[in-house]
């Protein structure tokens, strides 16, 4: 790049432009768009295990320089590991709180003038081994000027400003103990597709997701089009309105008709009914023949789940006629809570974004819909009276006294205009339950406390100052969350150093009773019950509430059941608990929410609801904790399912840099396993710990003997979980969640006959083939045309005796390849001559838009 001068008169020589120490708006702009800021794990090995030596690169091609010394200037990035330090004597560290760190130059700063480069190693917490541990829109400021963002890191391809991960001490975790963890190539996939690729498909076109208990197709087929009728009795109006929806996407247009009104004389129908003599709940029959297809459910939703059957057997492509097999379903649900756990506190993924997962949760019988729609980053629904919950709480910004926005967080940058901004409206959430009820789905609202509620927090205190700047304490303090005196010093696994709310303040349950009142008044005008509702409950920072006078005057009243800080979150819950109970609605907790301590719940005699719901999570084999599932169960709370190892679906999809996602429970969690789940014998999914050594005996890993369930009927079912910390665009929500809860699905329906403490893996094998053969086959277009971009597998390949022989873990599913460099692709249909020394391109395709990660040969 040439250097631009400006000529200052009466000099002879050109200097560079803005060679000085004190930024303008014009320079700022100027360095940030054109010095490139690049993130590098440098050692995974460097020091203890969970330690990791980085480094930021910062490369000047602008024509502004940095001086050498103290700057006017600060450069922040986002980091989800707490930078320890930095090892430059140019740059001191600050943790601002949470992800959010500044690099700020010190007297030996060098100087950084164009075409130099300066590299800054730091030490932190955990391990590097994924593109997406790093965040983008890392940003300069200066003074009061506007923030600049690093125009290289402000996009959503992490590899523009994260460099390869290529090394040993890059891709694993550790090494003492050893990480046994294999980054995957071409060949090793190859290599675990052949025995799925071996089975001989069957029944992909006629597949049901979910499995149902009893199929029997007979020969001979039904051809549906629109000279049919739909027939159906006055209680099923809303399911026949889905329907009615449902069909259209097809090109059908079938006539509705009430059952009373008698058909032509050889007219064909689909007949719906519901009768009560089908004993279990939910429970329906589906009959295909030449001229009828009946549907009888044993109540509406049962109804609903025969459509759904049906519509599972149309092909993806159907277009105005569908041609159906005929034969009889018999079908019922195996648990009554079929949940998918969503949280857009922490990134806001838009209002289509819930739609579409409501729209597909009720395709394939999901019914609980878990909304974890408030946490630290972010406060998403509309709440009346409290305007500041969204106008402060919903937005992150570079607002250090957070009067305007909460403080920048997971790579949303300085703007209010940057990603995972935003919330639901009162009439968007309203317009919401509408639609979840008519799908028969169940919302159930998260406002998370006493931990993760940074963002009521900060809306709350902003609050405070508006009305204190009026001269109105009482309004100020209704709805106050913390306590201005409170020294408590405490850091959270986030680490967030004031994310708790003030268990000891009555204005905390004002906030909370008002909160609840205003979601249960907006499901009444959607003319829904609120049935359920989740107060997280967990992890609250250790030393939290040690240095409130308020906590310190409720410890010296008498008879209150509070000693000391061990005893507030117990006396938390059990308030929350009482709201909750005279509003007519059942709590719910995350599991460590309602422990006292590793094995020992809450008395659950001490709350006065009939049901306590709580969500299982912490089943990481060798922390010894996954019993509580089993424990809270024995203890008269009801469970739900939601372990780590298989269902948190925020976990990549394989054990490589590219793929985006946490990896704390398990190091990947593909589509197969988390078919393979098996929610009736939890101590037998103990397959390996987190260093990927395998489990033998669990109970001589944990140290001691675990129990037993006792009372199987609070098992009430499970759920499959997305965390969004590292999720900040819809289309990378929807490839996480797709097409993995379609296996969530079917584990909540359906019980295989090779489940049990002795797996027969030879039948899970086959029934995985036939599943996601039918994935492929058609559920994946069905995505598609729905506009979900669902995650395609990265196929295997090799290249032997001058050919090359690729497959997929999805069978049926079509790979292309590519030896021009990508530049044109072909469709792969058997072993395929391949010039010596090629260099060949793979990857799995669906239509024209989406397509799987490529992966290289040779390896």
């Amino acid at each position: 790049m040439k250097k631009q001068y400006q000529w200052i008169l009466g000099a002879c020589a050109a200097v560079p432009l803005f060679a000085n120490a004190n930024f303008n708006q014009q320079s700022l702009n100027a360095f940030a768009k054109d010095t490139t800021l690049m993130f590098t794990s440098e050692d995974n090995f460097f020091g203890k295990t969970g330690e990791v030596l980085a480094s930021i690169a910062l490369t000047n091609n602008s024509n502004v320089e940095l001086p050498k010394g103290l700057g006017d200037w600060q450069i922040y990035i986002h980091s989800i590991r707490k930078i320890a330090k930095v090892r430059h004597p140019g740059f001191k560290l600050e943790h601002v709180n949470g992800d959010l760190h500044r690099l700020i130059p010190t007297t030996e700063f060098p100087g950084l003038a164009h075409g130099q480069s300066i590299k800054v190693e730091f030490e932190a917490a955990a391990w590097i081994a994924a593109y997406s541990d790093f965040m983008p829109r890392a940003f300069i400021v200066s003074k009061q000027l506007q923030p600049a963002i690093f125009a290289n890191t402000d996009t959503e391809d992490l590899t523009q400003f994260v460099t390869p991960f290529t090394r040993e001490n890059q891709l694993k975790r550790y090494n003492d103990p050893v990480d046994q963890t294999v980054t995957p190539t071409a060949a090793i996939r190859f290599e675990q597709n052949l025995a799925v690729n071996s089975i001989e498909i069957k029944d992909a076109s006629t597949r049901i997701i979910p499995k149902p208990q009893q199929v029997e197709f007979k020969r001979g087929s039904t051809r549906l089009s629109n000279d049919w009728h739909v027939r159906f009795s006055g209680r099923l109006a809303s399911e026949v309105s889905v329907f009615k929806e449902d069909l259209a996407e097809y090109g059908l247009t079938l006539a509705m008709q009430a059952d009373h009104i008698p058909l032509e004389k050889g007219a064909k129908a689909i007949e719906l009914s519901v009768d009560k003599k089908l004993k279990d709940a939910q429970s329906y029959t589906l009959n295909i023949d030449s001229d009828r297809i009946r549907i009888v459910g044993a109540d509406n939703a049962g109804v609903f789940y025969g459509i759904q059957s049906l519509l599972a057997l149309f092909p993806a492509n159907a277009n105005n006629e569908v041609v159906l097999p005929r034969g009889e379903i018999k079908d019922a649900p195996r648990f009554n809570w079929r949940g998918m756990h969503y949280d857009n506190g922490r990134n806001f993924h838009g209002k289509d974004a819930m739609f579409k997962l409501v729209g597909q949760m009720a395709k394939y019988k999901l019914n609980k819909f878990h909304w974890h729609f408030s946490d630290d980053e972010g406060w998403r629904l509309e709440i009346k009276d409290l305007p500041e919950l969204t106008d402060i709480g919903a937005t992150r910004c570079f607002d250090l006294q957070e009067q305007t926005c909460l403080l920048t967080q997971l790579g949303t940058g300085p703007f209010k205009s940057g990603s995972g901004n935003g919330y639901l409206s009162r009439n968007d959430f309203i317009e919401l339950l509408k639609f979840a009820k008519a799908r028969h789905i169940d919302i159930i609202p998260e406002i998370e406390s006493p931990g993760h509620a940074r963002a009521a927090i900060k809306a709350m205190e902003a609050r405070y100052h508006h009305y204190s700047a009026k001269g109105n304490l009482v309004a100020a303090k209704a709805y106050l969350l913390s306590e201005a005196t409170d020294t408590s010093t405490y850091s959270t696994v986030q680490s967030y150093t004031d994310n708790a709310l003030n268990v000891c303040m009555d204005s905390s349950y004002a906030f909370i009773e008002k909160v609840t009142y205003e979601i249960q008044s907006m499901y009444r005008e959607a003319g829904v019950r609120l049935t359920n509702l989740h107060f997280g409950g967990d992890e609250v920072g250790h030393g939290a509430w040690t240095g409130s006078p308020a906590c310190q005057k409720l410890f010296e009243q008498a008879d209150n059941g509070v000693a000391g800080v061990q005893d507030l979150k117990p006396y938390f819950t059990q308030r929350v608990a009482q709201i909750f109970s005279r509003r007519g609605i059942t709590p719910g907790a995350w599991e460590d929410g309602l422990m006292y301590d590793a094995t020992t719940p809450f008395n659950r005699e001490e709350f006065p609801n009939k049901s306590f719901t709580v969500n299982a999570w912490d089943n990481i084999w060798e922390w010894g904790v996954a019993d509580r599932a089993y424990r809270l169960a024995n203890d008269g709370y009801q469970v739900i399912l939601s372990h780590g190892t298989h269902l948190y679906f925020d976990h990549p999809y394989e054990a490589h840099p590219l793929e985006r996602g946490y990896y704390w429970a398990a190091r990947a969690t593909d589509t197969q396993k988390v078919f393979g789940y098996m929610p009736d014998d939890l101590y037998a999914n103990a397959d390996v710990t987190r260093d990927l050594d395998p489990i033998d005996n669990l109970e001589a890993l944990v140290g001691r003997a675990l129990p037993q369930l006792e009372k199987p009927e609070n098992i009430l079912g499970i759920q499959g979980q997305v965390w969004s910390e590292t999720i900040r665009t819809e289309s990378q929500f929807l490839e996480m969640v797709f097409p993995r809860l379609l296996p969530l699905a079917e584990r909540a329906w359906h019980k295989a006959k090779w489940e049990g403490q002795t797996i027969n893996k030879a039948q899970r094998l086959e029934d995985w083939a036939q599943f996601a053969a039918t994935l492929s086959e058609k559920e994946l277009a069905k995505l598609d045309a729905a506009g979900i971009g669902a995650h395609l597998p990265v196929p295997g390949a090799i290249i032997e005796d001058g050919k090359l022989h690729a497959n997929s873990a999805f069978p049926l599913l079509p790979i292309q390849f590519s030896i021009d460099g990508g530049k044109s692709w072909q469709t792969y249909s058997g072993p395929t001559s391949v010039a010596q020394g090629s260099s060949v391109q793979i990857r799995t395709y669906l239509g024209n838009k989406n397509v799987s990660r490529i992966t290289y040969l040779p390896n």
